[in-house]
């Protein structure tokens, strides 16, 4: 009789079952492994990034300083740069895209949530959903070749002759019409973040548990009573993620502002006036830069990283501060 066959039933079943822990443990172990390749990948990556531009645009803060970010010259000719023009049209766009799109999205994720009926809801769900994977060169020649002239034609003669009549705003809506600029950027820019923005607020509102809207109708409240006391205080990190998602969209967003922001390196107090974003900048003359020019786009890219990360940092400190904040109350 062999060896095997005189080992007990239960000295077997021992050793399989140690041997299956065994192959878990292994195939944990390397699942972890890979895990955390792939994470540290991405680090790398990022990494990687950032030295990169640090290393190609130091010949120009070497030359210019940190003086560079508020510099306002843009002559390619005698290589003087400076990077306040593009800064100041990419903030100008992102500001008026967030401040059309973040109610809109708002009051779509709130209809499609609350309000809707149930027969609508899907298709209209699905429709905004598309308007995210319209590329952006067709929302730029959509803004180019029928959005800019009706805007020179009937919104930006509407715009002076209300707002740019009143005290302290109307420079801001003065000037030549002509339908593109930093304000036809921003609108198209909204249309462009919206979906996204919407798309968050109506999944994260969705998750609210049916119980709590509920009660609150129970003892009485409205609609916008339980939108502000119980959805939005459930939801508040969603809503502000969905917020920054859309605001780095419009930070970087390069093909459709290019179409529509005039690509003037000029800053005039008009929104009607064009303008530059560091995006459309690069687009424009990274074909044909020089060596320093060169660095100078590296430069402004860099400028455009630090921008999206002082505003992804700041969301999160304000995301913590209302959490501690809630923390105190309760």
């Amino acid at each position: 009789m062999s060896q095997t066959q005189q080992m007990p039933p239960e000295a077997t079943t021992h050793e399989q079952m140690l041997a299956v822990v065994a192959r878990q443990k292994t195939l944990d172990f390397l699942f972890h492994k890979v895990t955390m390749a792939f994470s540290l990948l991405v680090l790398i990556a990022l990494i990687g990034i950032i030295g990169s531009l640090i290393f190609n645009s130091w010949p120009v803060f070497q030359k210019f300083g940190i003086g560079f970010i508020w510099r306002i010259e843009w002559d390619i000719i005698n290589e003087e740069f400076g990077a306040l023009i593009a800064i100041y049209g990419t903030i100008m766009s992102a500001t008026i895209a967030l401040l059309i799109a973040v109610p809109l999205s708002f009051g779509i994720a709130l209809f499609l949530t609350e309000t809707c009926p149930t027969w609508l809801r899907r298709p209209l769900g699905m429709a905004v959903e598309l308007l995210a994977a319209v590329p952006s060169i067709i929302y730029g020649m959509f803004g180019l070749f029928i959005f800019a002239p009706l805007f020179a034609e009937y919104g930006q003669p509407a715009l002076q002759s209300t707002l740019g009549q009143m005290p302290i705003i109307a420079p801001l809506f003065g000037g030549s019409m002509n339908g593109i600029g930093i304000l036809a950027a921003g609108i198209i820019l909204a249309f462009m973040i919206l979906p996204f923005i919407a798309a968050v607020m109506r999944d994260v509102f969705e998750i609210v548990p049916p119980i709590l809207r509920e009660s609150a109708y129970g003892v009485g409240c409205t609609t916008w009573e339980v939108v502000r006391h119980v959805v939005l205080p459930y939801t508040q990190k969603g809503v502000i993620g969905g917020i920054m998602l859309g605001l780095g969209r419009a930070l970087g967003e390069t093909m459709a502002v290019t179409f529509v922001i005039g690509n003037s390196q000029r800053i005039l107090p008009s929104l009607f006036a064009p303008g530059t974003s560091i995006a459309s900048t690069l687009a424009n003359e990274f074909g044909e830069a020089g060596d320093f020019h060169l660095n100078t786009l590296f430069a402004l890219g860099l400028l455009l990283f630090l921008i999206t990360f002082v505003v992804l940092a700041a969301a999160k400190i304000l995301i913590i501060r209302t959490e501690r904040a809630k923390g105190t109350k309760t």
